[in-house]
């Protein structure tokens, strides 16, 4: 029987085993190397172990090309690093790390063997990210020197380390396990045991909803991920992480997550079955979602789903004159881009000095962009001439494109495009740039539904390149090669969806938001702790509270409830921590204070 730790600190982690040398136990191995530790590497494969003494011999021969490493340094890094089959090898490790597949199985045997060699003082970390620690220690005969070390692929680049501990895992452990995260230069973030941990729990719910997207038709792989890049800022699309990550692994998270939560969100997407079973994994095997090169290469090579460049497409309407409808920053964003592109805009509001406040924004946005040298007085001159303030719609008479970019009302919207359907001339294409309300409900208020399309732009429109383009069962071919050819010429990069909730970037991006609410309201995790999980874990520009306080938690509970009635799911009903702070009046930066508080302007 282990003997119990005591509550005084460990003795620091010098010697370090790590168990398992494929990719992710050969990055924490450079790492732990990195950092002045004996790392012993231990692989059942002799050529495993062979392959992971290459990888660190050509990671670092790179890092000495680019001046990030000295020869001498090299060495010393490669001396620390020692590699065997034998598990009692272990058996002089302060701190042993398995990153073995993800079974229990599998783990379970090698902590029964681990059990066996090393000494009673010893730490055992799994690196799993979809099994229970709890379930791992109580098999341990330690278990409370049994706790959860997640580091993120690639492990030399990635910050993030989640520190799971079970009802087991004794404190003084967990300290020993984060001071040596914190010497190993990463971010340690302190987590409950629970499949997903914070990252994973909130990035595969929203893998497992783009893989369910993209199975459903409702828009193409590379439309999917060009959507979440451009619009939400992400370094990858969901489908291409998907396929980085492994579709059997990705099923495999899910599998568990859904075990626990019993949320149809983490039910893993037939699609993922499907192709796991095909033995198309992903990157790995050369083909997933994308097909690849070759096995373990990441360039996407052309396949019978690639989009033909050359494919023949209705032809569009000749455009030449716009005609904005609002006067709040979306409208005036909008139309500074079109007149930014060349087209003679209209502005129209409802009153000749809201119309004239709108310009008058267009003006200081593009005297900030002389200011910063991104265009010339000359050319921010003749783009503000090219747009025209009015007070009345009448003024669309000759526009041969009207976008309403007013208030998220349905109703207002729809009396809009009643006047439109009067005022504007016949083949005019009318858009709307609702970014959640039913685009064939505007095009219904109309005598000519075949004309009315989505055109969703992204805030600040001027710098956000996505545009959304929403098809109804109604619309024309012709009104959708004019958008998609208007897009190319106002330099956004469109991409095509159909008429539902979200489209594709809220429908994808909201339910995240929501989970990420939820794991808060439970006591799982800190908002600080999930805001810097998911920006050192997953690549996020800004965490998800972060976000929700820019975007406004009264849009967002607005955006969570049209998904909610769409869809019907449960597990999309809003977070009622959400409602609470909106019913308090907490609605984010606007307001001075949402998760956060805000100093007042």
């Amino acid at each position: 029987m282990a003997t119990p730790l005591s509550d005084t600190p460990l003795s620091p982690l010098r010697t370090v085993a790590v168990v398992g040398l494929g990719t992710m136990g050969t990055g924490i191995a450079e790492v732990l190397a990195a950092a002045g530790r004996d790392v012993v590497g231990i692989d059942i494969s002799e050529a495993q172990a062979a392959k992971c003494v290459a990888a660190l011999e050509a990671s670092t021969a790179r890092a000495v090309e680019r001046g990030r490493l000295t020869g001498q340094r090299r060495a010393e890094l490669l001396a620390r690093v020692t590699t065997s089959t034998d598990i009692a090898a272990a058996a002089d490790a302060d701190l042993v790390i398995e990153v073995a597949p993800e079974s229990y199985d599998v783990k379970q045997q090698i902590f029964r063997e681990l059990d066996a060699v090393v000494r009673p003082e010893t730490i055992l970390a799994t690196g799993t990210n979809a099994l229970s620690v709890t379930r791992l220690a109580a098999d341990s005969a330690r278990p409370e020197r049994v706790l959860g070390m997640h580091f993120f692929n690639p492990a030399p680049a990635m910050k993030l380390v989640e520190i799971v501990s079970s009802v087991l895992t004794s404190p003084t452990a967990v300290t020993a396990v984060t001071d040596l995260a914190l010497d190993l230069g990463k971010e340690p973030v302190a987590v409950g045991d629970r499949p997903g941990f914070v990252a994973d729990g909130l990035l595969f719910g929203y893998l497992n909803q783009a893989a369910a997207m993209y199975e459903a038709n409702y828009a193409s792989r590379e439309d999917i991920d060009a959507a979440m890049r451009l619009g939400c800022g992400l370094p990858m699309g969901p489908l291409a992480l998907l396929d980085l990550i492994g579709i059997d692994t990705a099923r495999t998270v899910l599998d568990a997550m859904y075990a626990e939560s019993r949320d149809r969100l983490h039910a893993p997407a037939p699609v993922l079955k499907q192709l796991s079973e095909a033995g198309l994994t992903g990157r790995k095997a050369g083909r997933g979602f994308y097909t690849y090169e070759a096995p373990g290469s990441g360039t996407v090579v052309p396949d019978a789903l690639t989009p033909r460049e050359d494919a023949s497409a209705a032809a569009g309407r000749t455009v030449r004159s716009v005609g904005v409808a609002g006067s709040g920053t979306m409208a005036s964003g909008i139309a500074e881009v079109f007149a930014k592109a060349g087209y003679e805009v209209v502005l129209a509001a409802r009153s000749e000095e809201k119309a004239a406040a709108a310009r008058a924004r267009i003006g200081k946005s593009l005297a900030r962009s002389v200011d910063k040298g991104r265009m010339t007085a000359e050319a921010a001159a003749q783009t503000l001439e090219r747009v025209r303030a009015t007070g009345s719609y009448d003024d669309f008479a000759d526009v041969d494109l009207a976008l309403e970019a007013v208030a998220e009302d349905l109703e207002v919207k729809r009396q809009l495009f009643g006047t439109l359907d009067k005022v504007c001339k016949p083949g005019a294409v009318l858009a709307t740039t609702t970014s959640s309300l039913p685009v064939v409900a505007c095009a219904r208020a109309t005598s000519r539904p075949q004309d009315v399309i989505g055109m969703h732009f992204f805030n600040p429109a001027p710098a956000m390149k996505l545009v959304e383009v929403v098809r109804t069962v109604l619309t024309a071919d012709d009104v959708h090669a004019t958008v998609r050819e208007v897009c190319g010429r106002i330099r956004k990069h469109a991409v095509d969806c159909g008429d539902r909730a979200g489209f594709i970037v809220n429908a994808l991006l909201f339910p995240y938001l929501n989970n990420a609410i939820k794991m808060v309201q439970e006591h799982y995790a800190s908002l600080d702790d999930i805001d810097a999980a998911m920006k050192l874990g997953g690549g996020y520009p800004m965490g998800p509270f972060e976000l929700l306080d820019v975007v406004g938690l009264d849009v967002s509970l607005a955006i969570e409830k049209v998904l909610h009635r769409e869809f019907r799911d449960p597990g999309l009903a809003p977070a009622p921590l959400l409602e609470h702070l909106v019913a308090a009046g907490c609605l984010g930066r606007k307001t001075g204070r949402g998760f956060r508080e805000y100093a007042k302007r």
